[in-house]
Order: structure tokens, then C-alpha cells, then sequence
């Protein structure tokens, strides 16, 4: 953080950053640092930088002072979790059923999200995580495809045709198409 509050506003390349915290940790403890690269990710995943675009990074000091760095104020986020139930919007256990939930942000606050109920969401540890390793668009079809094989066990041909017209709008606007359709493979073993 302090190369980038020594030229703020400018747009950073990692490479040379990574280079003078290298340098200045070899002064201190005489090794090399452990990630420095991941560090920078990091501190923009907190909010603290700014990325104008792959490896590129800057620190606004204006913009910063004024952003707010933390979770949901605790009202906001009570508020949240008694709107849905107290109950996880994607599998509807809650803390009832011994499961813990979290207030999450809809949009991550580092990508302009804010700390309202709005842009607030109970989710349940398992799914929080899993929207966190995925984009909002993996995360939905991953759980869509968890939907369709409990609906092809259950032979539940109405949830089975509402999944497969779903995965007819992520292949008719190729979004996630990395992630198998698995209607499908799994319609062989029906």
C-alpha cells in the first residue's frame, strides 16, 4: 500500500510494484516475500485500489476517504436477513435448521456495490462460498444444474422442462458455455 499511496492517482503496472515490495521485504527479513502479486489483488478486493484493467492498478485517495470499507452496518444487515426469512434466498435453510447465515452483497462493494438492503442477500455459508469462487452467472447455473438432477430424481418433469428452457438462455446467449449443459448427458441415463 506504500508504493501506491506514494503516486497516487497514477495507473500502476503490477510488475514494477511487485519489484520495490520485493526489494524493501529483501531489506527487512532478507528473503523474498510470499505473493506480492496476490497481496495486490487483495488490496484491491478490499477496495483499496482501483483497477483500471488487467495487472494495471491505482490508488485514488479522494475516492477511497469516501468509499465505505466495511460489511453491512448491523441494522442493515439485520434488516436483510428478517426481509428473506432469516433463510438462505438460494436453498431456504437458515439458521432454524443450525445452518449459518451471512449478509452478502449482490454487487461486490469493489465492483461499486454498496452497504444497502437493496444490494444485500441472505445466503447460507455453503452458498456464499460458492458465489464467491463464481460469477453470479456460474453460480446460477451451477445450482440450476444441482436443481435438474434432483428434479431427474424425483422425475419431476415440470422442474425438468423449466431447467432445460433455462440452459436454452445460457446457450442462446453463450454465457458460461465452459460449464456443461448437463440435460444432455443426463437424459441418457433417464
Amino acid at each position: 500500500m506504500e508504493y501506491f499511496q506514494k503516486h497516487p492517482k497514477k495507473e500502476l503496472l503490477h510488475g514494477p510494484v511487485v519489484d520495490w515490495v520485493e526489494e524493501q521485504y529483501r531489506k527487512l527479513y532478507k528473503r523474498k516475500p510470499r505473493d506480492p502479486w496476490r497481496e495486490i489483488r487483495r488490496l484491491y478486493q478490499k477496495g483499496f485500489l482501483i483497477k483500471v484493467k488487467k495487472g494495471v492498478y491505482k490508488y485514488d485517495p479522494d475516492l477511497i476517504r469516501n468509499k465505505e470499507l466495511h460489511e453491512f452496518p448491523p441494522d442493515i444487515k439485520e434488516a436483510i436477513f428478517k426481509r428473506d426469512g432469516y433463510k438462505c434466498i438460494v436453498c431456504g435453510r437458515g439458521r432454524e435448521d443450525g445452518v449459518e447465515i451471512h449478509a452478502d452483497h449482490r454487487i461486490p462493494l469493489e465492483k461499486g456495490g454498496t452497504n444497502t438492503i437493496e444490494n444485500g442477500q441472505t445466503l447460507c455459508s455453503e452458498h456464499n462460498l460458492l458465489k464467491k469462487n463464481y460469477s453470479q452467472t456460474e453460480f446460477g447455473k451451477r445450482f440450476l444444474i444441482r436443481l435438474y438432477q434432483e428434479a431427474l430424481e424425483k422425475n419431476d418433469e415440470r422442474m425438468i422442462k423449466f431447467c432445460e428452457e433455462i440452459f436454452d438462455i445460457y446457450d442462446k446467449y453463450n454465457i458460461n458455455s465452459h460449464i456443461e449443459r448437463p440435460d444432455r448427458k443426463f437424459k441418457e441415463f433417464k
